[in-house]
């Protein structure tokens, strides 16, 4: 019986998929990204919370921001939501702050936006990232048909960093073995967080492509060298690893500014139709009021 130990079995979960390179929407992935993630507060309306982050993606639009981001609902883990900007490099976030310092009514409107998300909110943090192309294999930039975002997340022990590059390199060859075209994008922490912390991000368009992975574990293992290879790549991550864990997000469109080659590929997802209940809510007033209906949240 093959053996994939907990950290193994992480990395296969959230760096393998399906590659297509002409899926590329750009020549090369993100340099810079910003993760923030957003806890509500117990009680509070699911509803109230996506009207003002749809706002905020609103806003976004209105101001043509460089920085595109997609918005994340938790699938595993506490019940949270990330957002993830994506920038071009730090001058491009820059210009971007600098579009609402320009513009008052820009900056008056996100004003009102962030005081309204603030009513929902619990608590707030967020971590600056920056790409790794050595340690990324085939990334896709392109989100057009993705429903789901796996991330993974090591933290790499100080003074480990060599071991570290190994493991990583020992999977990317196996990855070349397999040909199936396993895909992920690696980031390494520059502000917000602990030092040694390497974020592999790697999205699917369904949640059968990880069936697939999990159905093909006797290939993975022989492309890593069978009993012996698995074992030499645990060591290296043993050694280097302090901490992992991979966790499971749905994208939520609605709340997301999302980049406009993802919606001319699939506009029915990055531009769903308003719930019923909102698209009431702007039909012009019965001649004889009637009781507002409460409104029904979003579908992804």
């Amino acid at each position: 019986m093959s053996r994939i130990s907990p950290i193994l079995l992480g990395v296969s979960l959230a760096m393998s998929g399906t590659f297509a390179a002409a899926q590329d929407a750009t020549p090369t992935p993100s340099k810079i990204i910003q993760i923030s993630r957003v806890w509500l507060k117990t009680g509070k309306s699911m509803v109230g919370n996506e009207k003002a982050e749809v706002a905020f993606a609103s806003l976004s639009a209105r101001a043509k921001l460089q920085g595109h981001y997609v918005a994340l609902e938790a699938m595993s883990g506490k019940p949270r939501t990330l957002f993830v900007t994506r920038y071009p490099s730090f001058d491009a976030w820059e210009q971007d702050n600098k579009t609402f310092e320009k513009n008052p009514a820009l900056l008056a409107d996100l004003d009102r936006n962030i005081v309204n998300a603030g009513e929902f909110m619990d608590s707030f943090d967020s971590a600056v990232l920056t790409y790794n192309e050595e340690m990324s294999y085939h990334p896709q930039p392109d989100l057009s048909h993705a429903r789901y975002y796996e991330i993974n997340i090591f933290h790499v022990r100080p003074g480990h960093h060599r071991e570290w590059i190994e493991g990583v390199k020992m999977y990317q060859a196996a990855c070349d073995k397999l040909g199936a075209g396993p895909h992920w994008g690696m980031y390494e922490m520059a502000y917000g967080g602990e030092s040694g912390t390497y974020i592999a991000l790697s999205h699917r368009d369904s949640m059968k492509e990880i069936d697939q992975i999990l159905a093909g574990g006797k290939k993975f293992e022989e492309a890593m060298g069978g009993e012996e290879g698995l074992q030499k790549f645990d060591e290296l991550l043993g050694q280097a690893v302090d901490s992992s864990r991979v966790e499971l997000f749905s994208i939520n469109p609605r709340q997301s500014y999302a980049e406009e080659a993802w919606v001319k590929g699939d506009p029915n997802f990055w531009k769903p139709k308003k719930p019923v209940a909102e698209a009431a809510a702007i039909k012009p007033a019965a001649a004889k009021p009637v009781p507002a209906a409460i409104p029904k949240p979003g579908g992804n």
